[in-house]
């Protein structure tokens, strides 16, 4: 079983979006909430299922306040993470 937590990345593996890198917003039972801060902002995250997710096991630094559970994170740092790990 995989583990996913607040904060972690995760690329999409099924639907119409797949091949798409996401930031974990909340984990539920079966699902996570997803942001990429552009299509998905914080206010409005996508429902997957698990099974659906390949989740990437580090969570970069600049997100490690959503892991903690404060809020103060932007849809402009989710979209700065999300270009920058895309780039490498």
């Amino acid at each position: 079983m995989e583990r996913f937590e607040p904060g972690m990345m995760a690329w999409s593996r099924a639907g119409h979006d797949n091949g798409t890198l996401y930031v974990i917003l909340e984990v539920t039972q079966d699902c996570v909430f997803l942001t990429d801060g552009r299509l998905r902002p914080l206010e409005k995250p996508k429902k997957k299922k698990k099974k659906h997710v390949q989740v990437i096991r580090r969570i970069p630094e600049e997100l490690a306040e959503l892991a903690n559970g404060n809020s103060n994170i932007k849809n402009e740092d989710i979209r700065r993470v999300i270009r920058r790990f895309s780039n490498v």
